[in-house]
């Protein structure tokens, strides 16, 4: 038996609570699965919050355990790339959607979701990167492969408490960029200032309607907000610069022109964290174990039980949750 945050529906009744699973039943719903994993830490992000308060359809088979991601050891192993005892960590891969997640003290993965712990980090530091340190991982990398480079000007991150613009901040300022961080949250701007940002700007001068076309201010933006404020900051983005678009805090519209994409030739690049190729994951990994300070990680954690996980959800969903969620999954 083990411990797991399970989700349930019936007709419109929707239940998430901490159950005992029998390892046969873990088999039984996870197919094609050939590594076992002792869970050692998981996360609260985004995308979990919405789906430990059935707020958002994240959850696309039930019963479900949540949680999309994980860190632990390999447990037993049918896949020769791994053997029992090394440290791995598991994101995306539909965890939480179509496979039983990593808020639960066991998980079984096919051997290619998995990516081998890097040595500068212990597995409760990977976990206080997360899927959203990983996914600002892969909007650096975006804004870089587009072209956009520390002299080329300031990079904009919009919801710059939150887990994945905490940690780009960190990333971006580490490899010499100069960071704006927008938030709604004033009292937090000592906080991204030891992050690394150099400014704060309010996120009112994003989140409404804007000018198809503005002041051109921004070399690359990394954008976990959506609707008006993703219009405004492509509106805002120089000539020939990128926007990395990674979340939907304040919405999945887009009321946008094409302006600053044809007469600025701006790039508007799409990170799905899920379904990833290997080697993209791979290169995810190595930068954040190149760029992160894993002291700077402390900074903007807090650590909660296996129970703590349906708190931090509604914290991270009202707006009152700042930097990243760490789950002992253990306790």
């Amino acid at each position: 038996m083990f411990q797991a945050i399970f989700l349930s529906r019936e007709g419109e009744r929707f239940e998430a609570a901490i159950r005992s699973i029998p390892e046969d039943e873990l088999v039984r719903h996870t197919p094609g699965a050939s590594v076992l994993l002792e869970v050692e830490y998981s996360t609260v992000n985004y995308k979990d919050a919405l789906a430990l308060t059935n707020r958002s359809p994240i959850v696309r088979r039930w019963p479900m355990v949540a949680g999309i991601d994980c860190a632990g050891r390999v447990a037993a192993s049918d896949d020769p790339r791994w053997r029992v005892g090394e440290k791995v960590v598991l994101n995306g891969c539909g965890l939480s959607e179509q496979h039983w997640g990593g808020l639960a003290q066991k998980v079984r993965a096919q051997g290619d979701w998995l990516v081998a712990l890097p040595s500068r980090f212990t597995t409760r530091q990977a976990m206080e990167i997360g899927t959203a340190g990983y996914t600002a991982a892969l909007a650096v990398a975006s804004l870089e492969w587009a072209g956009v480079q520390p002299d080329s000007g300031d990079v904009l991150v919009t919801g710059a408490t939150g887990g994945v613009g905490s940690i780009a901040i960190a990333l971006l300022a580490a490899r010499g960029y100069r960071v704006a961080a927008s938030t709604g949250k004033p009292s937090e701007a000592e906080y991204l200032k030891r992050l690394g940002a150099s400014e704060w700007i309010d996120r009112k001068e994003l989140s409404a309607p804007g000018k198809p076309l503005q002041s051109e201010r921004w070399a690359g933006v990394i954008d976990s907000v959506g609707s008006h404020t993703l219009a405004n900051a492509c509106a805002q983005t120089k000539s020939r610069g990128a926007v990395a678009a990674c979340g939907l805090a304040q919405g999945m519209d887009f009321p946008a022109t094409v302006a600053p994409f044809i007469l600025r030739a701006v790039n508007l690049l799409g990170i799905n964290s899920v379904y990833v190729p290997h080697e993209r994951r791979l290169a995810a990994w190595r930068l954040l174990a190149e760029a992160l300070d894993p002291a700077l990680l402390e900074s903007m954690v807090r650590e909660v039980p296996l129970a703590g996980a349906f708190e931090a959800a509604r914290d991270i969903l009202d707006g009152r949750n700042v930097g990243r969620v760490v789950v002992d999954v253990n306790r």
